[in-house]
This record gives C-alpha cells, sequence and structure tokens, in this order.
C-alpha cells in the first residue's frame, strides 16, 4: 500500500503522524473545558482511533471513514481516551452518505 507515495512521502509521515498524536491527544492542562475541531483526511482520522483505542501502529490502514464523516474523541483526565462517535454521516443528505466507500460498502 505504502508504496505508491513517494520516499520523501513516507519517510515524513511517521514524523508527521508523532506530531498530530502530540497536538490532537490526550487530556488539557488546566480545570478549563477545550474543544478541538480537526478538519482532515481519512488516514489521520484512522491514525487518531487506532491511538485512541490502543491498536497495533499497522491498525490505523483498515480504520476507513467517508468524506465529510464526523468522528468525535474525549480524553478525561485519569481515563482511557474513548471514542464517542466514528464515522457519522448522519448530518449529510443521503446521496452525499458513503462518499469516499466502495459501493459494496454502504449500509
Amino acid at each position: 500500500f505504502l508504496e505508491q507515495f513517494s520516499t520523501e512521502e513516507r519517510e515524513q509521515g511517521p514524523g508527521l503522524a508523532a506530531a498530530a498524536l502530540a497536538a490532537f491527544t490526550g487530556p488539557v492542562d488546566g480545570d478549563a473545558p477545550r474543544h478541538e475541531l480537526v478538519v482532515t483526511h481519512n488516514f489521520l482520522v484512522g491514525w487518531l482511533v487506532r491511538a485512541a483505542l490502543a491498536g497495533p501502529e499497522w491498525r490505523w490502514l483498515g480504520i476507513n471513514h467517508a468524506n465529510a464523516a464526523l468522528t468525535v474523541i474525549r480524553y478525561a483526565p485519569d481515563r482511557p481516551p474513548a471514542v464517542l462517535v466514528f464515522n457519522d454521516t448522519g448530518h449529510l443528505p443521503a446521496e452525499l452518505r458513503w462518499t469516499g466507500f466502495p459501493q459494496e460498502l454502504h449500509v
């Protein structure tokens, strides 16, 4: 799968993935609640969900995400991450749901 990307992209990938985990995961300092909106592509969503579920690093490859779908991950102090919503397309009109997925995977 990764052979379709350039050597430069493959070499930059691990650093970008680590930076995303540092920036967008874990509880925040202080007592004030914080909400982050991260607009991204399928692969980063898969990487963040995989990390929240403590899956092995290779597992992000099978976590597919529809275009414009919503995923919510909660990070609370002294608790493991919780995936509250994954791949929700309910806010989209029916004809736009499941875009990015092969027809046989539409439900």
